[in-house]
């Protein structure tokens, strides 16, 4: 686990906007975007389809650019940041969970979680020992050699999830990560994110349509109009 954890911000992002051409039409995506972010907190992003919410995480992960605005990961200047510098901001402190597990295939569960760590130059019986660690924390434990294709929908993204974690991440981006689920199986996966979240001290981002999920978040926010709006998690309207 990290041990630096502070009471600044792991993620502030201020007076974002961003804009797309199509023709002569200028669509302004997002146009004053403002949000904060503190270790352990869990905070969903709602909004309708088209409303901009993959467009803000790909800007607060470094994956795009705003046209206007900052974004500060921990003390990191990821919006000013080069390409290179990006990627770096991004491996010391982000994770990300997809809707799609993105497990390799031909890895098993224990390789699948390694592999961030061994790619950062971890030595092989570090991150061998790391992963089985984070396995054990989303309660596989004992599925550490099987392959995706021999795991459940949700154990698949239970790996996923360590795999996230695997890096001592400060911020986790997740879109939409029980979108392919089952609400059991959904329920499960938010359930261990909170648990992980308290234990690992790390922050969760998390994009999602599933309003019955809402209760679990300690904050919601809804995008709407280009900018950010917070919500009671008990009286958050279906944004699909």
């Amino acid at each position: 686990m990290n041990d630096s954890r502070t009471d600044s911000p792991v993620l502030l992002a201020r007076h974002v906007a961003k804009a797309f051409q199509q023709g002569n039409t200028r669509i302004d995506v997002l146009r004053d975007v403002n949000l904060t972010l503190h270790d352990s907190e869990r905070v969903a992003i709602v909004g309708r389809s088209g409303s901009g919410k993959s467009t803000l995480l790909h800007i607060l992960a470094g994956l795009d650019t705003a046209d206007a605005g900052e974004v500060i990961i921990v003390d990191a200047d990821m919006g000013g940041a080069d390409v290179n510098r990006r990627a770096q901001i991004r491996g010391r402190y982000m994770g990300f969970v997809y809707q799609n597990h993105h497990l390799l295939p031909e890895f098993s569960a224990l390789e699948n979680v390694a592999m961030p760590l061994r790619i950062n130059g971890v030595k092989r019986a570090e991150a061998i020992a790391k992963a089985a660690s984070l396995l054990d924390d989303v309660d596989l434990g004992q599925r550490l050699e099987h392959l995706p294709s021999a795991l459940s929908g949700g154990e698949r993204q239970r790996v996923a999830v360590a795999r996230a974690l695997a890096g001592d991440p400060r911020v986790v981006l997740a879109d939409e990560p029980t979108g392919n689920l089952d609400r059991e199986n959904a329920h499960a996966v938010m359930e261990l994110i909170s648990r992980l979240s308290e234990q690992h001290q790390t922050a969760f981002l998390i994009v999602t349509h599933d309003v019955g999920m809402l209760g679990t978040f300690d904050r919601v926010l809804e995008l709407t109009d280009g900018g950010i709006v917070e919500q009671d998690t008990k009286h958050v309207a279906d944004p699909a």
